[in-house]
């Protein structure tokens, strides 16, 4: 990762990733025209693929961030081994976090697979450490 990027991951958590890959650069020639996302990182931790994208965060960046991940996951398709997967594009804001509404933001991006992560990726957002509820139906069975 480019040193100035770093500031994008939580400091106490940049040790549990053991490897990146600029896809944006790997992926440049052949492709200069189109959108492409930034890294791949290799999270020890939970023995995932995550993919990160500091880009401006503004309503008018949402549709080249969806572009980006698209392009990047047909670039990828021969390049990752059969059952390998990202499990989870993040985007990160590289400045003031501008989307009005941001309800409207979150949803257009979650039925894209992007997940909006704010001005740094935290623990909590990376794979295998989120907290899950139990479904509210589970609750009412058991209360039966």
């Amino acid at each position: 990762m480019e040193r100035s990027h770093l500031a994008y991951i939580e400091k106490s958590i940049r040790p549990s990733f053991e490897d990146s890959l600029d896809i944006d650069k790997s992926f440049a020639k052949g492709h200069e025209q189109e959108h492409r996302w930034d890294y791949l990182l290799g999270h020890t931790d939970s023995g995932r693929i995550v993919a990160l994208e500091p880009h401006s965060a503004h309503n008018k960046e949402i549709t080249t961030v969806i572009k980006k991940r698209e392009a990047s996951i047909r670039h990828l398709r021969d390049h990752l081994k059969p059952g390998a997967h990202i499990a989870e594009w993040f985007w990160v804001a590289s400045g003031k976090v501008d989307f009005l509404p941001m309800e409207k933001a979150r949803i257009r991006l979650d039925n894209n697979g992007i997940r909006f992560v704010g001005t740094a990726l935290l623990a909590k957002a990376l794979p295998g450490t989120e907290v899950r509820s139990k479904p509210r139906h589970a609750a009412k069975k058991k209360a039966r």
